[in-house]
């Protein structure tokens, strides 16, 4: 009897490794497990069996379904694995994900049209500046240190008997020398542009991106460059975002302000990343009377502001981004560079 039983399995076997459709595979297992089917027939005839054998032939019964079972789900699933999916070419295929402008750079044409909206009037100075522009002119005396090679990239070229050395513009702060020289007051302009210095860590870039503010007219004030701030931050921050200035110095402006805003992490509550509830964007003040006499303008007669920020760090500040390292912002880091 418990031969019987290795024939069925041998059988069984066979015909299941020749079967080439699940059609087929589905009639051996009928004919081997149906009502009326081979290993059924073969499960009834243990009452048939010496009750001496009865066991084992039990345990051989279970091993030889087992493996008819086994084999069938495998050969189920080779089967299922070979069939060639439907497919119909008439459907259109999937678009490709679109790519985007980059973050600098949208962030250049918010900060533009936030301006444009009050009025300033956007410009453009080279990158490649004359000492003079980039520094004399802008009250810096001779000996300061970011006159000096290790501060500035000063470029290999014959130096100007006006202008000084060429270098290339540590700061937009040179396109208010040049637009003062270029056009008589009212001023209020907004110059974007590639600055460069020797400075990289995680908050610096020897090449990153500012914007200059400048406005020069009669009885400008504190209050004007105060309500001008207070307008960019709210627009490129968001409503709930405030602003303060603190005391500074700057060559170029007298008096002079680092300009805060409050954290986007804790909202001014104070945290690791802010300590105190305050982020500096950059600096600003009261254009200096010798820069204004450095453009021929009177300054008895006009009064003026400024300021100069990075666009980059002011990206970094605005909320709903993750930016930890600047440096990331010219990486190919692709969950850095799909943030809006």
């Amino acid at each position: 009897m418990k031969e019987d039983l290795i024939n069925i399995k041998n059988q069984a076997i066979a015909r299941i490794s020749d079967c080439q459709s699940l059609n087929e595979l589905e009639e051996i297992r009928i004919d081997l497990f149906g009502r009326s089917g081979i290993f059924t027939n073969a499960s009834k005839n243990i009452t048939k069996v010496a009750t001496e054998d009865r066991k084992q032939y039990g345990i051989t019964l279970n091993e030889v379904k087992t493996t008819i079972l086994d084999l069938l789900t495998e050969k189920k699933n080779h089967i299922n694995s070979n069939v060639r999916t439907w497919f119909d070419p008439t459907i259109p295929g999937e678009k490709q994900d679109l790519g985007h402008l980059h973050m600098v750079t949208n962030a250049i044409n918010e900060i533009s049209e936030v301006f444009t909206k009050i009025g300033f009037t956007r410009v453009r100075y080279p990158e490649v500046e004359y000492d003079y522009f980039a520094f004399g002119a802008l009250n810096f005396p001779d000996n300061h240190p970011a006159r000096d090679d290790w501060e500035t990239f000063f470029v290999e070229a014959p130096a100007s008997s006006q202008y000084g050395p060429m270098l290339l513009t540590p700061h937009t702060s040179s396109g208010q020398i040049r637009e003062m020289l270029a056009n008589k007051p009212p001023i209020r302009m907004i110059n974007i542009a590639k600055c460069y210095r020797r400075q990289m860590d995680v908050s610096h870039y020897p090449m990153f991106h500012q914007f200059e503010g400048l406005v020069v007219d009669k009885n400008i004030s504190i209050t004007h460059l105060r309500g001008t701030i207070d307008y960019f931050a709210k627009n490129f921050f968001g409503e709930n975002r405030t602003t303060r200035l603190r005391p500074y110095h700057f060559q170029f402006t007298e008096p002079s302000f680092e300009v805060d805003i409050s954290c986007n992490v804790c909202s001014g509550k104070g945290c690791k990343l802010c300590k105190e509830g305050w982020l500096e964007i950059g600096g600003a003040g009261m254009v200096h009377p010798n820069v204004l006499k450095n453009c021929g303008v009177d300054p008895k007669k006009y009064s003026g502001f400024a300021f100069g920020w990075g666009v980059e760090r002011v990206s970094m500040m605005k909320s709903g981004l993750s930016i930890p390292d600047i440096r990331l912002l010219y990486s190919s880091d692709l969950r850095v560079l799909k943030q809006l």
